[in-house]
């Protein structure tokens, strides 16, 4: 009996171990921008058919922490390009999406992409993977030609 006490024992330990270290580590806002910076860079190399595959990649170079990138065109229509998180969105029109306080937050996105400085931040709550609770997100987003990149930051 004291043998099984002792297995349940280490059994619960190791599982709770292993539930915190499989919790994404947070990104920063320098590092959302640099990874928008990159998804850029490789958009004008590569072009948009071969940048949108690599960025719904789950296991690509634009998964990182808790960080990865979506994208639209620039054209307002809410189709979604790429989500790195979850491709089940690619290819819907989630123009009409809104965060936890009715905020329409891909509105915001794409008016701040397709306006005159193309670049800047937008905040919203969503909810957050990690912690299953609603958090304010903030999103990094710059325009590159034709397509609006995205990365968003829990805080």
């Amino acid at each position: 009996m004291k043998n099984l006490l002792k297995y349940l024992m280490v059994g619960c330990m190791a599982l709770l171990f292993n539930a915190g270290a499989g919790a994404a580590e947070k990104g920063t806002a320098d590092e959302a921008v640099a990874m928008v910076r990159k998804a850029s860079e490789f958009l004008k190399k590569h072009g948009k058919e071969q940048a949108f595959a690599e960025f719904n990649n789950p296991k690509g170079a634009f998964i990182h922490k808790d960080l990865y990138i979506f994208a639209f065109l620039a054209n307002g229509d809410g189709i979604e390009q790429a989500n790195g998180a979850n491709v089940k969105l690619v290819g819907k029109n989630v123009l009409e999406m809104k965060d936890a306080d009715g905020k329409f937050l891909i509105k915001d996105i794409l008016a701040l992409g397709m306006g005159k400085e193309g670049k800047g931040w937008v905040d919203y709550k969503w909810p957050n993977p990690t912690t299953g609770t609603i958090d304010g997100k903030r999103t990094y987003v710059e325009r590159v030609d034709d397509v609006v990149i995205g990365c968003g930051i829990y805080r």
